[in-house]
């Protein structure tokens, strides 16, 4: 014993002096969590946004932290020419280069079909989570397809990400992706019609996660907050969970900093999101003493990891000179937002859902089919203002999701139905990104009708809704007599579209189930756009100087205005 005491004796003076320094060592323990979601492959937004990001800041910003990680809520490998030309592989190359940590998987992330989802997680090299994505047999869930949540040890505390996944995922992607070739399902999303499902999976995987010894459990959920996907939303989660610190979100595109939102049992949970398209990185704080508070960063003043930026400039400057081809110009400006920055092009008429629609139609008459009326979801419209020089880039900024449009024999009825599934979630507060652009039709939209269309758990349509249409008044432009006539629900018109929504399910749109194929597989959407463009004398897209306007005197047809032509009437 002495002689242990002797031993020590003469290190008290180093003690001494090393105290302070190691005590503040011993409490540094803050732990920063930058964050990113619905990134859409928006590599180049630094170019058009005095502030946007890139990986390569991000990457800065994750290397300059002590105690730091990187995850993303969803949605980053589809959404620009930059993702879609090789099915995201080079958006997985820069967030491996960026040092993400683990990410979850959004409803984008099936765009490429369910060997694709699965080719990019293989590809990482971080984990993805879901704790409601599954395995299922005969309509029974089993396992989940991913590892529910992943636990990062870092600055002396161990914190836990638990992915969630949106329910919508199934039918805002393309069902067949989740079934077999006999059209079974053998993959789900737990939802539930009333939630249940969904806060059942994430709560396991809370308890999981803070048995498994988590200090501080946070989600990554591509959920938003957008009323029309109520029930799953990220706040109706943290409602109906306990447990959790914070939620990391995605998939609505809202911008929220901070907000606070009571769990079950009354206690706060941070809610944050970051908008989307790299306008802003999101940075979580975990202090000394437990508080956890939240900001959003932008680009300005943030200097680039080189090597990450030599690979966004090298596939940047690699599609710019594949599809950067001026093909003609726009005298209108194409829009989806107000002046406000509000989205419009999933609620109502926009000049970007006339174009898309007109071209549809378009292309189909140029072909000397016979074609009736042409539509158009408005989640598959993702531009923001174009104008100016046209390229089969500023196509890609308007279609990214490489679909191939086709011409259906359908009924009146079908499209009436069709009308009311895609208004089902419109609001005066709520979009719908089924909500449905037109060609050779007009209708209104009655606000005041509540939805009762009838949709099973993958919320896919099963029948008409029990109560009043809510849409009205629905108009059929006749090419013999120049004139819009109501329709016949017992008579046959000729629909086109893409295949996404007319023949796979996507968006729920089983009411076209039956409907008799004319043609498929004729022209990807943007080269849809395009062949458009080039119909307009000289390709320049002017106010009211479409080729359909020349051919078709009536048809409505102004692209002035971002609130588009008049051929959806919204009221309430």
């Amino acid at each position: 014993m002495k002689r242990k005491v002797r031993i020590i004796i003469p290190l008290l003076v180093l003690a001494v002096v090393c105290v302070v320094g190691v005590l503040s060592l011993c409490k540094d323990k803050t732990v920063t969590v930058y964050y990113t979601n619905d990134i859409h492959s928006y590599i180049d937004n630094h170019l058009k946004s005095e502030n946007g990001l890139t990986y390569s800041m991000v990457a800065a910003l994750k290397a300059n932290t002590k105690n730091s990680l990187l995850v993303d809520a969803g949605d980053h490998i589809q959404g620009t020419a930059y993702g879609g030309m090789d099915n995201g592989a080079t958006i997985i190359k820069l967030m491996n280069a960026a040092g993400y940590d683990v990410a979850t998987l959004g409803n984008h992330e099936f765009d490429y079909g369910m060997a694709g989802c699965m080719a990019t997680v293989d590809a990482a090299e971080f984990p993805y989570v879901s704790c409601n994505f599954r395995h299922e047999t005969d309509g029974v869930k089993g396992e989940t397809v991913l590892e529910s949540y992943v636990i990062k040890k870092v600055g002396g505390v161990k914190i836990a990400f638990v992915g969630i996944t949106t329910p919508e995922t199934i039918s805002s992607s393309t069902p067949a992706y989740f079934q077999d070739e006999s059209g079974n399902y053998i993959y789900g999303i737990d939802g539930g019609e009333d939630g249940r499902d969904l806060y059942a999976s994430v709560q396991r995987a809370i308890d999981s996660a803070k048995a498994d010894g988590a200090d501080y459990v946070i989600a990554i959920g591509h959920l938003g907050v957008d009323l029309s996907s109520g029930p799953w939303t990220s706040r109706n989660v943290i409602a109906n969970t306990q447990g959790l610190d914070a939620f990391i979100d995605g998939h609505s595109h809202t911008t929220i900093p901070m907000e606070q939102v009571a769990d079950k049992t009354g206690k706060t949970v941070l809610l944050t999101q970051t908008g989307s398209y790299l306008n802003a990185v999101g940075k979580l704080v975990i202090s000394d003493d437990r508080e956890i508070t939240a900001q959003l960063l932008t680009g300005e003043d943030i200097p680039p990891v080189d090597s990450v930026k030599k690979i966004e400039d090298d596939w940047i400057s690699s599609i710019n000179d594949r599809l950067g081809q001026v093909i003609g110009s726009a005298e209108v400006t194409l829009d989806n937002f107000d002046s406000d920055g509000k989205r419009l092009v999933r609620k109502q008429g926009t000049n970007s859902g006339d174009f898309a629609a007109d071209a549809l139609y378009y292309l189909f008459d140029d072909m000397g089919m016979d074609v009736d009326i042409a539509v158009m979801n408005g989640g598959g419209i993702r531009n923001t203002a174009i104008t100016g020089q046209l390229t089969y880039l500023s196509c890609k900024e308007i279609h990214t999701f490489g679909n191939v449009a086709c011409l259906l024999k359908v009924t009146g009825q079908q499209i009436l139905d069709a009308l009311e599934w895609g208004s089902k979630g419109v609001s005066d507060l709520a979009e719908d990104g089924s909500f449905l652009h037109v060609a050779g039709v007009t209708y209104t939209l009655d606000l005041g009708y509540e939805s009762t269309v009838q949709a099973d758990d993958k919320d896919v349509w099963t029948g008409g809704p029990t109560g009043e249409y809510r849409v009205k008044d629905v108009m059929i432009y006749n090419k013999q007599t120049g004139e819009y006539e109501p329709l016949d629900l017992t008579a046959e018109y000729n629909m086109a579209g893409y295949n996404y929504t007319l023949r796979d399910l996507g968006g729920g749109f089983a009411m076209l189930n039956g409907a008799t194929n004319v043609l498929d597989y004729v022209m990807e959407d943007y080269m849809v756009l395009a062949n458009y463009i080039k119909g307009f004398e000289n390709g320049v897209v002017g106010v009211e100087n479409s080729p359909l306007a020349a051919k078709y005197e009536g048809m409505l047809m102004d692209y002035s205005s971002v609130n588009g032509s008049g051929r959806i009437n919204v009221v309430d």
